[in-house]
C-alpha cells in the first residue's frame, strides 16, 4: 500500500441511490440521527423533493442504504484491495493498517462519525443490526486470514484485539476525550507495531 494512495470519494458516475446514501452519511456526521430526514437528504444531495423517498421509502430503508454505502466507502478507506501479502512480513501489515487507521482519523473523519451514529442506532434496531454486522464482517474476515497466514496462534482473539484497539483509538480521537489530538501516522504505526509484534512474535521496530 502506498502512502500516497488516496481513497476515492463519490465520483461523477455515482448512482442516484449512492448520492442519496452519501448525503445521508454527511447528515449523520453533521447533525446526528435526529437530523436525518428524507427532506434533508434531498436538500443536501441537491435533488428534487421526493427523490430520497423514491429510492428509500421508509426510514429503515434509508438507514440500510446508508449502512451499505458506508461499507463500500470504508472498504476503500481501508484499501482492502491493497492488503499486503503475508509473505511481505509484519512491517508491511503494520504500514497498511496504520495508513488505513490514520485515513479514518483525518480526511475520512466525517465518515467515521457517521459510522458511530449508525452503530448506536443499530443497538436499538435489530433489523439494522444485521445489516451493520454483515457490512463489518468483510474486514474482520480478511484481517483474520492475514494474521492466520502470519502465524497467529489465536486468530479470532487477535482480530478482536486489533479491531478493539483501532476502534478505541478512532473513537477517542474523533468523538472522545482526545478529539483535539489526532495522532500522526508514525504514532499510529508505533502503536500497531507494539500490538502486532506481541501477537505475532515480531522483533523490534525498524
Amino acid at each position: 500500500m502506498s502512502a500516497h494512495t488516496a481513497p476515492p470519494g463519490p465520483s461523477a458516475g455515482t448512482s442516484r441511490a449512492d448520492l442519496v446514501a452519501d448525503a445521508a452519511l454527511a447528515l449523520l456526521a453533521e447533525r446526528g440521527m435526529r437530523g436525518l430526514t428524507h427532506r434533508a437528504v434531498d436538500e443536501t444531495a441537491a435533488l428534487p423533493q421526493g427523490s430520497t423517498s423514491n429510492v428509500a421509502r421508509t426510514r429503515q430503508a434509508l438507514l440500510e442504504l446508508a449502512v451499505r454505502r458506508l461499507a463500500d466507502r470504508e472498504a476503500r478507506v481501508l484499501a482492502l484491495h491493497e492488503t499486503p501479502d503475508p509473505a511481505a512480513g509484519l512491517d508491511a501489515l503494520v504500514d497498511a493498517l496504520a495508513l488505513a487507521t490514520h485515513r479514518a482519523l483525518t480526511r475520512n473523519r466525517a465518515l467515521t462519525l457517521a459510522r458511530y451514529e449508525l452503530a448506536l442506532e443499530a443497538t436499538r434496531r435489530p433489523e439494522l443490526r444485521a445489516h451493520f454486522d454483515t457490512a463489518g464482517a468483510r474486514f474482520r474476515e480478511q484481517l483474520g486470514a492475514l494474521v492466520t497466514a502470519m502465524g497467529s496462534a489465536d486468530p479470532a482473539r487477535h482480530v478482536l484485539s486489533l479491531v478493539a484497539w483501532a476502534d478505541g483509538l478512532m473513537f477517542s480521537c474523533v468523538a472522545g476525550t482526545f478529539h483535539a489530538e489526532v495522532p500522526s501516522l508514525q504514532e499510529v504505526r508505533s502503536g500497531l507495531r507494539e500490538l502486532l509484534g506481541g501477537m505475532l512474535g515480531g522483533g523490534s521496530d525498524s
